[in-house]
């Protein structure tokens, strides 16, 4: 006996649920995925910021704030400048690399830009990257350390 034209109507309706089921479910799962991608990449971000905040302890104020430092000042914070490049290098090779958001990007560069703007960070940058040859080349890229030091200057 055939089945009925109600029993294939039914059964195709069932099936074309279950199609609309798994559809609904693919978007779920990459929804959550993306969700997923975005908490992580959030997170990374967040333990570089914990990191600069952690170096940031140690530079000294008057270069944070832009005031002139002497030299033997900024000799002496050397090692916490020389984290601070480290940390921008890093910064700048991450976003070459797309490890890093577009957003983030803007906000990390424009402070990178804005201290080695500083005197004291200027002086600082020139003396690391003359000492530190073939070192800091996303740093030096973004930030010529001599162009940094004739800012610091004016």
């Amino acid at each position: 006996m055939a089945p009925s034209k109600e029993w294939l109507d039914l059964a195709s309706l069932i099936g074309g649920f279950g199609s609309g089921v798994a559809g609904v479910g693919v978007v779920a799962a990459f929804w959550q995925l993306r969700l997923l991608k975005m908490q992580s990449v959030t997170s990374f971000e967040d333990g570089l910021v914990d990191e600069y905040r952690d170096i940031a302890k140690d530079l000294p104020l008057d270069a944070l704030l832009g005031a002139d430092m002497t030299a033997q000042q900024v000799a002496d914070a050397l090692p916490a400048f020389y984290r601070y490049f480290d940390l921008c290098n890093q910064q700048v090779f991450l976003h070459k690399q797309g490890r890093i958001r577009a957003e983030t990007w803007v906000l990390w560069k424009d402070g990178i830009v804005s201290n080695l703007r500083r005197p004291a960070f200027a002086l600082a940058w020139a003396e690391i990257a003359a000492k530190a040859a073939g070192d800091f080349d996303e740093l030096r890229a973004l930030c010529p350390p001599k162009a940094a030091a004739q800012q610091g200057a004016a």
